[in-house]
């Protein structure tokens, strides 16, 4: 009887300390594990890259390490998901890019709203496209581009990455702005794109700056014009589009978003970290030799950024009847 009230009592006494214990776990300082980095897009790749960078400045930082995880497919829908799905507890975080916005009406029936399900934590950086044309291309600007395809309504062919990424709705959006009739060729990727161009098979493309940068200072290829809002360092003499087509314009960006719910001390102390990077000078130099300008936001800038470009890029999706390849 006695050990009985003994077992009783210990048991009481354990059952007592659980909501300690749990109010103890739910104390413990962030991160208390290692945070997972979701990139929706293939290794090897610059958002890829872009990701590496950042979460090796946020390892340091945070005193925990951030593990990349490409989760690639569906157009960055798949990883996109998966962090949606995951707990709001800042231990696993999207790299998002201009493509969230694009896929919101892209794509029909998304299991989960980018807009309505993630949280802004931070932006890192813009990245600049460009328009570029083969040396032989007889045009030399924006304008001479514009005046040879109303000159010859359906023969100036336009190169670009496959549909739904931010060099395409570029070409889409100039084609519209620009009000001509061209031809749009889409690659699979930037190799091969940059291979055509250069070869002469097609005459002009959009592409992301970095993938074209050595081409353009080495001769292979000429910048007809940048797509940004401002001009680059890497290439000061090259006009925007903007310059020409009033209104236009159009570039990549990347920042960090977290699952909504997420406790905003956790989100504020990830956008303090992310906002510290992007002043250190090995961070910005590194970015920099990928020629992509940093671009620090606040959270709430962060997040018009995200509804604008979801807005614009869905006018542009439904004007041009686009679906998913």
């Amino acid at each position: 009887m006695q050990r009985a009230r003994r077992s009783f009592l210990r048991l009481a006494a354990g059952a007592a300390a659980l909501p300690g214990l749990s109010w103890m776990a739910a104390a413990q300082p962030y991160p208390s594990k290692f945070v997972r980095l979701v990139i929706p897009f293939p290794a090897g790749g610059q958002t890829d890259i872009i990701g590496r960078i950042i979460g090796g400045w946020l390892s340091e930082r945070l005193g925990q390490q951030v593990v990349v995880d490409n989760r690639a497919g569906a157009g960055g829908n798949i990883g996109t998901e998966a962090v949606v799905r995951a707990p709001a507890d800042g231990h696993t975080l999207l790299l998002a890019t201009a493509t969230n916005a694009i896929n919101a009406t892209l794509y029909d029936n998304l299991p989960f709203n980018f807009m309505r399900d993630t949280v802004p934590v931070a932006s890192f950086n813009r990245i600049p496209l460009v328009l570029e044309a083969n040396p032989a291309f007889p045009a030399q600007s924006v304008a001479e581009l514009i005046a040879t395809a109303k000159a010859n309504p359906g023969k100036i062919t336009i190169a670009m990455p496959p549909k739904g990424t931010g060099p395409s709705m570029a070409a889409l959006l100039f084609r519209m702005m620009a009000g001509i009739d061209v031809v749009l060729v889409p690659y699979r990727g930037d190799g091969p794109m940059q291979a055509d161009i250069i070869g002469g098979q097609v005459q002009v493309a959009f592409s992301g700056l970095s993938a074209a940068l050595e081409h353009i200072k080495a001769g292979r290829l000429r910048a007809l014009a940048l797509a940004g809002a401002a001009r680059v360092p890497d290439l000061p003499d090259v006009l925007t589009i903007g310059e020409t087509v009033a209104g236009y314009e159009a570039s990549g960006w990347a920042g960090i978003v977290a699952p909504r719910g997420t406790p905003a001390e956790i989100v504020d102390r990830l956008h303090g970290e992310i906002s510290a990077g992007l002043t250190d000078p090995k961070v910005k130099a590194r970015l920099s030799s990928m020629g992509l300008p940093t671009l620090a936001l606040s959270k709430a800038d962060f997040e018009k950024l995200i509804a604008d470009e979801t807005e614009k890029w869905g006018r542009v999706v439904k004007s041009a009847g686009l679906k998913p390849e």
